[in-house]
């Protein structure tokens, strides 16, 4: 058992698991903000469009409801039932500007890290034998130019 803990602790410590952790959460509110922006400021905007009706209340009536049918199974009065087909365009207009806005993000991150790596990286430091060539090299020229 004490192995398994350990290798689960190795897991759950490495480094894509917890930046994995921190996108879930990042996501989350992310996609809170863009739900708001979507109903509170697009939505009122499309529903201009719409003659003042929201996408998300928009449906096609396929059977009334019944407060005098009983469904057998529950008990419970029949309901209506509808094909909302506005929550379908509403929830493809959510994707398209959730997608939009991680595009953005990655690209703003690529750019970032292209501007690092075209920064000129500094030349490797000589080997041991490329050294003590120099050293021969300087000795041989010092030596050629006392002959002299």
């Amino acid at each position: 058992m004490g192995k398994f803990l350990s290798d689960f602790k190795d897991f759950a410590m490495k480094g894509n698991v917890v930046d994995m952790a921190v996108g879930v959460i990042i996501g989350g509110a992310f996609g809170k903000i863009v739900t708001s922006m979507v109903n509170d400021l697009l939505t009122p905007l499309i529903s201009l469009a719409t003659g003042g009706q929201r996408l998300d209340h928009l449906y096609i009536m396929l059977r009334e409801g019944s407060k005098t049918e009983i469904n057998e199974a529950t008990g419970a009065a029949v309901d209506a039932v509808t094909f909302n087909y506005g929550l379908f365009i509403q929830n493809i207009i959510d994707f398209l500007i959730i997608a939009f806005c991680i595009f953005m993000a990655i690209r703003f991150i690529q750019k970032f890290k292209k501007k690092e790596e075209e920064a000129p990286a500094e030349p490797p430091a000589p080997t041991k034998e490329e050294v003590l060539l120099t050293e021969i090299r300087d000795l041989l020229a010092k030596g050629q130019a006392n002959q002299k």
